[in-house]
């Protein structure tokens, strides 16, 4: 008989988050659900027991919420499994004419948010589950935490932020932890609700040229109609990867992101190709 899975997913309200908890649940595994207004999932309660989804308030910028909904996930469960973690929106607008406190609170979410989950996870999955069972953190990453996209640049920068962190925390695991962490970088799934909740900032009179790229990220995001992947089925690539024996740090998914990563690899190559000789001589001389 196959044992359930328990999962910890953040913001469940809308897009992947969502999504994630409602094939956790189809697959027959348990779901904690977490996000800022619990109510939006009042349908899902209604559907399920609360032996199978324990829905819980969140917001990642409050450090107790999150120590109490892991507390609470160990006095409902015992364990965790899986950590989806996946809390975010994005700003869209120029970098210059993006207000400071703008790009801050992004961070606090984006980046911050995530971190605390991460570091939480990590304690969990060595001091609560069983010794050797580890864990699985799935991090939500993007696309363009490999390659910045204009008009999204302070998102971008906190997505390159949480690739470090989540490449550094690990390779600082003890592998007898048997922790995995796989970065997801998602290329354009936006549903209509997603894209409903992106913070738009005012464009910048300097930059009105309707041919700049940033223009036509800003006019695909702002868009009404659901564009790119279908987050419903690339929830079943991450419930599979979560699952994978020997699971990659760095996860891309979606035609349009392995297309961009690899013209960001083929750009830095050259680069390096180009300027390589530039690092002979630099060393210090024997008389030095």
């Amino acid at each position: 008989m196959t044992v359930s899975q328990v999962w910890f997913v953040t913001g469940a309200s809308s897009g992947f988050g969502r999504a994630m908890v409602e094939y956790v649940l189809e697959k027959g595994d348990i779901a904690i659900a977490t996000l800022r207004k619990p109510q939006a999932l009042d349908d899902l309660k209604a559907k399920y027991p609360a032996s199978r989804l324990l829905i819980l308030g969140l917001d990642v910028t409050r450090p107790s919420d999150i120590t109490n909904a892991f507390a609470k996930a160990r006095e409902t469960f015992g364990r965790i499994d899986v950590v989806f973690n996946n809390a975010g929106y994005a700003v869209v607008g120029e970098i210059e004419g993006t207000p400071e406190e703008t790009a801050r609170t992004l961070f606090d979410v984006v980046f911050w948010g995530a971190d605390r989950i991460s570091r939480e996870a990590v304690k969990f999955f060595r001091e609560v589950n069983k010794p050797g069972v580890g864990g699985r953190l799935l991090n939500n990453s993007s696309v363009v935490g490999l390659n910045a996209f204009p008009g999204i640049g302070y998102y971008s920068a906190a997505k390159f932020a949480l690739e470090g962190i989540s490449q550094a925390l690990s390779e600082e695991l003890d592998p007898a932890w048997n922790i995995k962490i796989s970065l997801i970088e998602p290329g354009t799934f936006i549903t209509p609700g997603v894209s409903q909740n992106l913070v738009t900032v005012p464009a910048h009179t300097a930059y009105s040229n309707p041919e700049l790229k940033a223009n036509n990220i800003r006019a695909l995001l702002e868009g009404a109609a659901a564009i790119g992947g279908d987050p419903n089925k690339a929830v079943a690539r991450f419930y599979e990867l979560a699952h994978s024996p020997q699971p990659p740090l760095r996860f891309t998914i979606g035609k349009d992101a392995i297309g961009a990563v690899r013209e960001q690899v083929k750009r830095v190559v050259a680069d390096l190709d180009q300027y390589e000789s530039w690092s002979e001589g630099l060393e210090f001389s024997a008389t030095e």
